[in-house]
Order: structure tokens, then sequence, then C-alpha cells
């Protein structure tokens, strides 16, 4: 690379970590994260959560071409700098856009044709600078990658331009094809282009989307409270919440992204970007929809505990809300069960177990009003961290306190 090149953009080396650049963008997808509960609280139908799941895939998707790209090269140097901020602008923007995604509100543009806009401009910006890197490292085999990726994007931005202009159930129709157009021509086109320089930046990058998911799930909590006096049941409603997404952050932080980690750091060459993007790019958004799906359901029962609709805590869920108040943090353990099986080879029962719980208490939930389920939940998955503490407790310690010569070693 000249040094002309390098002032223009600075490659990422092994031991970096995460740029406040990052940082900064990832804020748009908390706003992202919102909009998507929003959309769905807006049509608590199964189209309501689908149309919020494609939206979901989409920003996702937006979002890892960026983890990837920032792995490469420092997103806070150089021309890397100025692209993320024009892409953070176009993801707002898109953002902005989610609630009328499939509906469109009288009066503006179309709502689905702004996102259409928005959607192709952060696949490109993305396609061309990540092109501009590799020509300037002047890596022939991430430029055949891209070339091929190229392909991948193009038919998946044509099938949102023409769900944007269909409408309807054809629009539905058209971008769950522009989703799997992206996700499963990813995989076809295999991991041996690409390059993991730094498995600690990629590991901590998707590490902070998953706090910001479960930040999600707290301004949820708060909003399905605001506007109402504070009451007894309110803070128990509260109290509840806080510990259920506290739980959802323990099963991942405590040991699981750890391992992960260390996993990932002695992999190379192709092993290692294939982990990074089964484990990461793919298995990362179930838990980030998982994390959604109860966020919708908590947001639903503080509003329950606050007299929303003249309802109280002894009202049960039904329907959209209680699925995600029990299918949301079992999604979740599910996923995280696929991330371990995928990075250490641990199956995890417990989790499958817990998970299972969580799903065949549904109809019990049903009954016993919204504030004793939110307590079952949330019982379930305090139950699930208490066994793996005690029951794992020798290997918890091992992997918690490896010193970093140690770590690499950990199996």
């Amino acid at each position: 690379m000249s040094t002309s090149a390098r002032q223009r953009i600075q490659a990422v080396t092994e031991n970096a970590s995460v740029t406040p650049l990052e940082l900064f963008f990832d804020l748009v997808l908390v706003y992202a994260l919102t909009q998507v509960t929003s959309l769905i609280s807006g049509n608590l139908t199964g189209r309501g959560v689908l149309e919020g799941m494609i939206v979901l895939a989409l920003m996702w998707w937006s979002w890892v071409g960026y983890s990837w790209l920032g792995n490469t090269v420092r997103a806070d140097e150089g021309w890397a700098r100025a692209a993320f901020i024009v892409v953070m602008a176009a993801l707002f923007v898109a953002a902005l856009t989610i609630p009328e995604s499939f509906d469109d509100f009288a009066g503006g543009l179309e709502g689905a044709v702004v996102l259409a806009v928005c959607y192709a401009i952060v696949r490109f910006v993305h396609l061309g600078f990540y092109a501009y890197a590799a020509r300037s490292a002047g890596d022939a085999g991430l430029m055949r990658q891209l070339a091929r990726f190229g392909v991948v994007t193009g038919i998946s931005v044509a099938f949102m331009f023409a769900g944007a202009a269909a409408g309807g159930n054809a629009q539905i129709v058209l971008w769950l094809a522009a989703v799997a157009v992206d996700y499963v021509g990813t995989q076809v086109i295999g991991a041996g282009g690409w390059r993991l320089n730094s498995p600690g930046h990629f590991s901590e990058r998707h590490g902070l989307i998953i706090i910001i998911a479960l930040g999600e799930s707290i301004v949820a909590i708060g909003v399905g409270a605001s506007g109402r006096p504070i009451a007894s049941d309110v803070i128990v409603a509260s109290v509840l919440g806080i510990a259920l997404v506290a739980a959802m952050w323990w099963v991942y932080f405590d040991v699981t992204a750890l391992a992960a980690e260390r996993r990932l750091a002695r992999a190379e060459g192709v092993e290692r970007t294939r982990l990074a993007r089964d484990a990461y790019t793919y298995i990362h958004l179930p838990m980030v929809a998982g994390i959604v799906l109860g966020a919708l359901g908590l947001k639903k029962v503080e509003a329950y505990v606050g007299g929303d609709g003249g309802r109280d805590w002894s009202d049960s869920l039904h329907g959209i809300p209680l699925v995600g108040l029990h299918g949301g943090p079992a999604l979740y353990l599910l996923a995280l069960v696929a991330f371990r099986l995928t990075m250490v080879g641990s199956l995890g029962k417990s989790r499958t177990i817990a998970a299972a719980v969580l799903l065949v208490t549904m109809p019990l939930g049903a009954r016993i009003g919204a504030l004793p389920d939110l307590l079952l939940v949330t019982a379930v998955m305090a139950g699930l961290i208490a066994f793996e503490a005690i029951r794992y407790a020798e290997d918890r310690h091992r992997i918690r306190h490896l010193d970093g010569h140690a770590a690499q070693g950990e199996g």
C-alpha cells in the first residue's frame, strides 16, 4: 500500500478494539430497534410480526456489513470516517421510514420507496469502499469475493425496489426474497475470500449490539409505564423487567462471549471467517430478534400494570404480547445454544430445557395475569443462571479468570 493510500485508509491490526466512531454509528441501530418494536406494537398480528422481522433482518444486514468493513479498515481514520457518517445518515432515514414501510402514511413520500433507496445507498457504499480498501491493499482474493458479493447485493436491492413498487402482499414476498438472497447468497459464495483481522474487535462489536438491544428492552419498560402514576405494582413490574433483562445479559456475557472470543482468536484463515460469519453474522440475528420480541412483551406488561385500557396486573396477556414475553427469551436462549455449539462445540442442555419451559408455560401465562406471568418468566431465567453458576462453577471460574496467555490455550 502506498503512503498516500495509507493516509486515506488505515488497516485494522490483530489487537484492535472498537473505535468511538463505530459506537457512534451503532446508535442508529438503537433507534431502528425502537422503530421495529413500535411497528409490531401497532399491528399485533402474525402479519405485523412478519413485517417487523423483515425490517429487522434488513437493518441487521446493513449493520453487519459495516462490522466486517470496520474489521478491515479503521472506521475513524481517513476516508472511512466520511463513509461511515454518510451511511449513518442513510440508515437513520431508513429507520425513520420503518413505521410506514408497509402501510404508507397519507402525504409525503412513499415510505417503502424511501427505505429501499436508503438500503441501496448503504449497501453500495459498503461494497464500493470495501473494494477500494481491497484494491489499495492489493488483496486479489478479497476483490474476487467482493465481485461475487456484488452480484448478491445487486439482486437483493432489485427485489427491494420491486417490492416497494408493488406494495401489499407482493411487497412482503419480494422483500422476503431480498432477505433470502442476502443470507443464502452470502452462504453460497463461501467464507474463503473474506478477511477477519481482529477477532477481539469483531466479537466486541457484536457484544455491544447485544447490549444495545437489551437497552431497547429497558426503554420498552419505561415507555410502557410512562404517563402513569407511580404505584407499587408498577415498581414490582419494573424491577422484574430489569431482572429479566439482566438475566438475558448474564447468559451471554458471563462465560459464553468470553469462550467464543477466545475460540475465534485461535482460529485462522478460512476457519476464522467461517466461524465469524456463521456464529456472529447469522446467529446473532435471532438473538436480537428474541430480545426485540421480549421487549414487546415487557412493554405490554408494564402498560397493563399501569392501567392501560382499564386493565391491571391481574389481566392476562394474549396473542402476540404473550408470545413475545415467552417466545422472545426462548428464541434468545436457543440462538445462544446454536452460538455456543458453533463456537465451542458444547450443546448447552440447560438452556435448551429452559427455552422449552418458557414455551410450554405459555398457556399458563394466558390464565395467571400479566404480572404473575412476568414473575414466572423471570424465575425461569433466574433459575437457569443459578443452576449454571452452581453446576459449572469450576469451569466458569477457569474461563473468567484466565490471563491473556492461558486464554489462548483454553479449550
